[in-house]
């Protein structure tokens, strides 16, 4: 007997293409009972913001075989057999090595993702044309325990206000979680870690204004009820959910441009796979003038540079990035105490 399957008519650049959906009614979210079918018709339903978020460059692929209760893995480059339409970039990791990634130029390769298994989409900051300089800075406001959207809610507004001061036009999202992404876009001028030091700049700009509800302590034993400004989101190789990508989380929720009016009263459980599209065609999208005046991040590398000579300099990497210059020890400051009264 035949497996269940069905053909999409995916509209493109080169015409319509036909892209197969294995097994459409497997179910990727139980508790709300959303199909891969309808996580492949999504993607139809979103294409134009969809691609104008996460196309035309590096991107990585989170995919769910068993929906979302079970195992997940990455894939960056193109799998064997993935159709021509499907194209990729040669990208310089954090170790030096190259290695090509995929790249969405069209809505075809969204639907072949779900296809795939995809439920979330992490794109590069960077474009495929230019792939070590980003044309995004990134903020993750990431709430810690005792702290929930609420309160991240109530920090974004200050931020954009630190980021005017530097120039920057700030735009927001939902991050499809607890917390809130702030993007702005700027010129492919600076290589990523520039743009990371930038990051680091803006977010202790904040933490000096609102201490007693942002932090930038890498490690979670010092962050207290606060919001984390994560700076290494800022990092190469280093992603977030992009706009208009569904979350593996129960109710099917998207990480969802919203305009900074509606910030203090939006719902972010509100945005879902089922929802999403409906907003789009009743209020359209948020962001559709996003990339229209790109800043620079000269004023943020000049605080940064300041705070440097106030004896604030490089923060902690991620744990798989080598040793990076200037970067404090890598280890957690309870544990680094216990070593000191031991010796």
């Amino acid at each position: 007997m035949a497996s269940e399957r069905i053909i999409l008519t995916v509209p493109g650049p080169d015409g319509d293409r036909e892209v197969g959906v294995s097994s459409p009614s497997r179910v990727i979210w139980p508790e709300v009972g959303i199909t891969k079918r309808e996580l492949a018709e999504y993607f139809l339903a979103v294409a134009e913001p969809f691609l104008a978020a996460n196309g035309n460059r590096p991107v990585s692929l989170q995919r769910f075989p068993d929906g979302i209760d079970g195992e997940s893995f990455f894939s960056k480059n193109p799998p064997k057999g993935a159709p021509p339409y499907v194209e990729s970039v040669s990208v310089t990791y954090n170790s030096g090595r190259r290695h090509p990634q995929l790249v969405i130029t069209e809505i075809a390769t969204a639907v072949w993702a779900a296809q795939m298994n995809t439920v979330v989409f992490h794109p590069w900051a960077s474009l495929a044309g230019d792939t070590d300089n980003p044309v995004e800075l990134r903020i993750d406001l990431d709430p810690q325990p005792g702290t929930d959207f609420a309160d991240a809610v109530a920090v974004a507004p200050a931020l954009r206000d630190v980021l005017a001061e530097a120039g920057l036009d700030a735009w927001v999202k939902t991050s499809g979680s607890r917390g809130l992404h702030v993007f702005c876009p700027i010129v492919p001028a600076s290589e990523f870690l520039d743009v990371r030091h930038a990051v680091i700049a803006a977010a202790r700009e904040l933490a000096r204004r609102m201490p007693d509800r942002v932090t930038v302590d890498w490690w979670k034993e010092q962050r207290g009820a606060r919001i984390f400004v994560d700076f290494n989101q800022a990092n190469r190789d280093r992603t977030m959910a992009g706009a208009y990508s569904p979350r593996a989380l129960p109710g099917a929720t998207v990480s969802t441009p919203i305009t900074w009016d509606e910030l203090a009263t939006v719902d972010p459980a509100a945005f879902t796979v089922r929802t999403t599209a409906q907003r789009l065609a009743e209020r359209g999208d948020p962001w559709h003038d996003f990339a229209a005046a790109p800043g620079r991040i000269d004023t943020l590398l000049q605080w940064w540079e300041r705070d440097v000579a106030d004896g604030l300099g490089e923060l902690p990497f991620p744990p798989e990035f080598p040793k990076m210059p200037g970067e404090p020890p890598r280890v957690q400051p309870s544990r680094a105490k216990k070593t000191d009264d031991a010796e």
